[in-house]
Protein backbone atom coordinates (compact mmCIF):
# COMPACT_ATOMS: atom_id res chain seq x y z
CA UNK A 1 0.00 0.00 0.00
CA UNK A 2 3.05 2.07 0.18
CA UNK A 3 4.33 1.52 -2.76
CA UNK A 4 1.15 2.88 -4.75
CA UNK A 5 1.10 5.70 -2.94
CA UNK A 6 5.07 6.34 -3.29
CA UNK A 7 4.80 6.23 -6.84
CA UNK A 8 1.62 9.14 -7.02
CA UNK A 9 3.75 11.14 -5.27
CA UNK A 10 6.77 10.56 -7.34
CA UNK A 11 4.63 10.94 -10.37
CA UNK A 12 3.60 14.28 -9.02
CA UNK A 13 6.63 15.63 -8.49
CA UNK A 14 7.93 14.61 -12.24
CA UNK A 15 4.69 16.24 -13.36
CA UNK A 16 5.12 19.40 -11.47
CA UNK A 17 8.60 19.78 -12.58
CA UNK A 18 7.74 19.07 -16.57
CA UNK A 19 5.84 22.42 -16.06
CA UNK A 20 7.93 24.57 -14.15
CA UNK A 21 9.88 27.07 -17.01
CA UNK A 22 13.60 26.12 -17.67
CA UNK A 23 15.86 27.81 -15.71
CA UNK A 24 17.17 30.84 -18.33
CA UNK A 25 21.19 31.85 -18.45
CA UNK A 26 22.51 34.87 -20.08
CA UNK A 27 24.40 33.87 -22.89
CA UNK A 28 28.26 35.54 -22.69
CA UNK A 29 28.55 38.18 -24.83
CA UNK A 30 31.02 37.29 -27.71
CA UNK A 31 33.37 40.68 -27.86
CA UNK A 32 33.29 41.70 -31.69
CA UNK A 33 35.96 40.57 -33.71
CA UNK A 34 38.40 43.33 -34.59
CA UNK A 35 38.02 44.81 -37.91
CA UNK A 36 40.84 46.49 -40.05
CA UNK A 37 40.54 49.84 -41.54
CA UNK A 38 39.43 49.66 -44.74
CA UNK A 39 42.14 50.60 -46.91
CA UNK A 40 41.68 53.91 -48.33
CA UNK A 41 41.07 53.50 -52.58
CA UNK A 42 43.32 55.67 -54.86
CA UNK A 43 40.88 58.03 -56.68
CA UNK A 44 42.11 60.36 -59.15
CA UNK A 45 41.63 64.20 -58.80
CA UNK A 46 39.02 65.96 -61.16
CA UNK A 47 40.73 67.15 -64.27
CA UNK A 48 39.77 70.27 -64.42
CA UNK A 49 40.20 73.93 -67.30
CA UNK A 50 40.37 77.42 -65.66
CA UNK A 51 41.40 80.88 -66.71
CA UNK A 52 43.06 83.38 -64.63
CA UNK A 53 41.29 85.64 -67.08
CA UNK A 54 37.71 84.97 -65.73
CA UNK A 55 35.79 82.49 -63.52
CA UNK A 56 33.61 79.69 -64.90
CA UNK A 57 30.60 81.39 -66.28
CA UNK A 58 32.04 84.69 -65.43
CA UNK A 59 32.70 87.42 -67.87
CA UNK A 60 34.96 87.48 -70.32
CA UNK A 61 37.63 90.78 -70.14
CA UNK A 62 36.98 92.57 -73.11
CA UNK A 63 40.55 91.77 -74.28
CA UNK A 64 39.90 89.13 -75.49
CA UNK A 65 36.89 89.97 -77.85
CA UNK A 66 36.91 91.35 -81.07
CA UNK A 67 35.61 94.94 -79.09
CA UNK A 68 39.60 94.70 -78.26
CA UNK A 69 42.74 92.81 -79.04
CA UNK A 70 41.22 89.39 -80.06
CA UNK A 71 43.60 87.73 -77.67
CA UNK A 72 43.34 84.84 -76.77
CA UNK A 73 42.92 84.28 -73.00
CA UNK A 74 45.19 82.31 -71.01
CA UNK A 75 44.11 79.09 -69.48
CA UNK A 76 45.07 76.37 -67.67
CA UNK A 77 44.59 72.85 -66.29
CA UNK A 78 45.34 70.58 -63.03
CA UNK A 79 46.86 66.55 -63.98
CA UNK A 80 45.27 64.79 -66.69
CA UNK A 81 45.04 61.31 -66.62
CA UNK A 82 47.79 58.76 -67.09
CA UNK A 83 48.26 57.95 -70.35
CA UNK A 84 47.69 61.17 -71.74
CA UNK A 85 50.12 61.98 -75.13
CA UNK A 86 48.47 65.68 -76.42
CA UNK A 87 45.29 67.60 -75.62
CA UNK A 88 42.95 69.31 -77.46
CA UNK A 89 40.86 72.69 -77.65
CA UNK A 90 37.43 73.60 -78.98
CA UNK A 91 35.69 77.04 -78.12
CA UNK A 92 32.42 77.80 -79.69
CA UNK A 93 29.75 80.33 -79.01
CA UNK A 94 27.18 77.99 -77.54
CA UNK A 95 24.23 80.36 -78.53
CA UNK A 96 24.64 80.46 -82.24
CA UNK A 97 22.65 77.78 -83.70
CA UNK A 98 22.70 75.45 -84.99
CA UNK A 99 25.66 73.81 -83.47
CA UNK A 100 27.44 76.91 -82.65
CA UNK A 101 30.20 79.14 -84.34
CA UNK A 102 33.85 77.64 -83.89
CA UNK A 103 36.16 80.42 -82.57
CA UNK A 104 39.13 78.27 -81.56
CA UNK A 105 40.23 74.88 -82.60
CA UNK A 106 43.84 73.99 -80.98
CA UNK A 107 45.45 70.32 -81.09
CA UNK A 108 48.53 68.16 -80.21
CA UNK A 109 49.44 70.64 -77.43
CA UNK A 110 51.93 68.47 -75.80
CA UNK A 111 51.13 65.69 -72.99
CA UNK A 112 53.36 67.50 -70.33
CA UNK A 113 51.79 71.11 -71.01
CA UNK A 114 49.33 72.38 -68.02
CA UNK A 115 48.12 75.27 -70.00
CA UNK A 116 48.03 78.08 -72.36
CA UNK A 117 49.58 81.45 -72.35
CA UNK A 118 47.24 84.81 -72.96
CA UNK A 119 47.87 85.74 -76.60
CA UNK A 120 48.69 82.68 -78.53
CA UNK A 121 50.07 83.12 -81.79
CA UNK A 122 47.82 82.81 -84.86
CA UNK A 123 49.50 79.89 -87.27
CA UNK A 124 48.98 76.55 -87.98
CA UNK A 125 51.71 74.88 -86.25
CA UNK A 126 53.41 76.57 -83.09
CA UNK A 127 57.22 75.98 -81.58
CA UNK A 128 55.88 73.67 -79.20
CA UNK A 129 54.35 71.52 -81.49
CA UNK A 130 50.51 72.85 -80.89
CA UNK A 131 48.48 73.44 -83.97
CA UNK A 132 45.76 75.71 -85.03
CA UNK A 133 42.58 74.46 -87.10
CA UNK A 134 40.29 76.59 -89.26
CA UNK A 135 37.20 78.52 -87.05
CA UNK A 136 34.81 80.17 -88.10
CA UNK A 137 36.54 83.22 -88.89
CA UNK A 138 39.49 81.62 -90.30
CA UNK A 139 42.77 80.27 -88.76
CA UNK A 140 43.35 80.61 -84.80
CA UNK A 141 41.24 82.12 -81.98
CA UNK A 142 39.30 84.70 -83.02
CA UNK A 143 37.47 86.34 -80.05
CA UNK A 144 33.56 86.96 -78.97
CA UNK A 145 31.85 89.41 -81.31
CA UNK A 146 28.31 89.15 -80.18
CA UNK A 147 25.77 91.71 -80.61
CA UNK A 148 24.07 90.55 -77.13
CA UNK A 149 25.44 88.44 -74.51
CA UNK A 150 26.68 85.32 -75.67
CA UNK A 151 28.06 81.96 -74.29
CA UNK A 152 31.04 80.50 -74.67
CA UNK A 153 32.42 77.18 -74.04
CA UNK A 154 36.36 76.04 -73.94
CA UNK A 155 36.40 72.27 -73.87
CA UNK A 156 39.59 70.81 -72.90
CA UNK A 157 40.43 67.11 -74.06
CA UNK A 158 43.03 64.55 -72.73
CA UNK A 159 43.72 62.42 -75.31
CA UNK A 160 45.69 58.97 -75.47
CA UNK A 161 47.11 59.82 -78.82
CA UNK A 162 48.19 62.83 -80.66
CA UNK A 163 45.82 63.66 -83.86
CA UNK A 164 46.64 63.77 -87.96
CA UNK A 165 47.02 67.39 -88.25
CA UNK A 166 44.53 66.78 -91.63
CA UNK A 167 41.98 65.49 -89.49
CA UNK A 168 42.10 68.31 -86.84
CA UNK A 169 41.52 71.17 -89.44
CA UNK A 170 37.79 71.84 -88.81
CA UNK A 171 35.52 70.78 -85.57
CA UNK A 172 33.63 67.73 -87.86
CA UNK A 173 36.99 66.26 -88.21
CA UNK A 174 38.53 67.17 -85.10
CA UNK A 175 35.75 65.82 -83.50
CA UNK A 176 36.01 62.81 -85.11
CA UNK A 177 39.54 61.97 -85.23
CA UNK A 178 39.54 61.98 -81.11
CA UNK A 179 36.61 59.74 -80.91
CA UNK A 180 37.43 57.07 -78.95
CA UNK A 181 40.69 58.79 -77.52
CA UNK A 182 39.15 60.96 -75.00
CA UNK A 183 40.69 59.97 -71.55
CA UNK A 184 38.87 62.63 -69.98
CA UNK A 185 37.21 66.28 -70.85
CA UNK A 186 36.22 69.73 -68.81
CA UNK A 187 34.98 72.82 -69.84
CA UNK A 188 35.24 76.48 -68.87
CA UNK A 189 32.11 79.07 -69.49
CA UNK A 190 32.39 82.33 -70.42
CA UNK A 191 29.73 85.03 -71.40
CA UNK A 192 30.50 88.31 -73.22
CA UNK A 193 28.31 91.09 -74.05
CA UNK A 194 29.45 94.22 -76.08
Amino acid sequence: MKTPLLIAVLVGLLAISACAPAPTSTPTPIPPTPTEAPEPTATSAPFVLSSPAFENNGAIPEVHSCNGESTSPALEWTEPPAGTQAFALLMDDLDVAPGGFVHWIIFNIPAESRGLPEGVPTGAKLPDGSEQGIGGAGLGYFGPCPPTMHHYSFKLFALDAPIDSRQGAVKDTLLAAIEGHVLAESELIGTYQP
